[in-house]
């Protein structure tokens, strides 16, 4: 079986980390093939939603699997376009979805980072144990953690090294819905559904202003914001909506 599962569903890619015999865990053939799959849908025009899995039922992913790393793929893990496991240092324009169907621990709770929104089963844990290990979360998660939750919450996480559950999670912002876990891939559709549903020029350019103007002053952000403007505010689709609209019907997006 292959390392990862790709399934298209209308304008909604699903992908599948699938070494449930290893919790999900990232060897250097899974960073490689998520990488491939990440700059692939980068420039396919049909694509306008990514959702990120795992199989099974135990984990979302363990991380970085150690025993690979020991063996010599460390530089496919870490060095794979867009960094470990080929997202963690992504800057990619179209939303990401996870769909985190059990543990997200260490380099399975940065991936979930590198994600936009996330759906999570009950049972969910999420955290960063490097520290119990005297390593770092080197991942992304000490930069993302504290733009997500509050920042001594964040803080606690990495120097405990101790998880939260999925209830915890959802009410510190760290997830967005938390679903029985035969509800799971049903909601995150539902969720990418509702998101393409919308003209996608309009959703990448909402994401991109979002994520670069919440860094910055708002002087900044206004800079950003406007710039956005007329690359929208011209295109095809900006007119397709409001026609759409007076005719009654559902748009038909290009995405130009």
């Amino acid at each position: 079986m292959p390392e990862l599962l790709r399934e298209r569903r209308g304008h909604v890619e699903i992908l599948t980390i699938n070494r449930p015999e290893a919790r999900n865990a990232i060897n250097g053939a899974v960073s490689r093939a998520l990488a491939a799959a990440f700059d692939e849908l980068e420039v396919d025009d049909e694509c306008w939603v990514v959702i990120v899995t795992g199989s099974g039922d135990k984990a979302f992913s363990a991380g970085m699997d150690l025993k690979a790393f020991a063996s010599g793929e460390g530089a496919d893990i870490m060095g794979a376009s867009g960094g470990f496991a080929g997202i963690a240092q992504r800057d990619f324009p179209k939303p990401i979805i996870a769909a985190v169907n059990g543990s997200a621990l260490a380099g399975g709770c940065e991936i979930m980072l590198a994600c936009d929104l996330v759906v999570a089963v009950d049972t969910a844990l999420f955290g960063i144990p490097e520290v119990k290990r005297g390593l770092i979360a080197g991942g992304g998660a000490l930069i993302r953690l504290p733009k997500r939750i509050p920042p001594t919450i964040a803080l606690e996480l990495a120097l405990t090294g101790e998880p939260v559950d999925a209830n915890r999670a959802l009410g510190l912002g760290l997830v967005n819905r938390v679903v029985p876990p035969e509800r799971l891939l049903d909601e995150a559709m539902a969720l990418a559904e509702t998101i393409a549903e919308n003209a996608p020029l309009a959703v990448r350019a909402s994401k991109r202003v979002m994520k670069l103007a919440g860094e910055v002053p708002d002087a900044q952000g206004w800079e950003i914001n406007n710039a956005a403007i007329p690359e929208v505010f011209g295109s095809a689709d900006a007119m397709e909506g409001p026609v759409a609209f007076a005719e009654k019907r559902k748009p038909n997006w290009s995405g130009r």
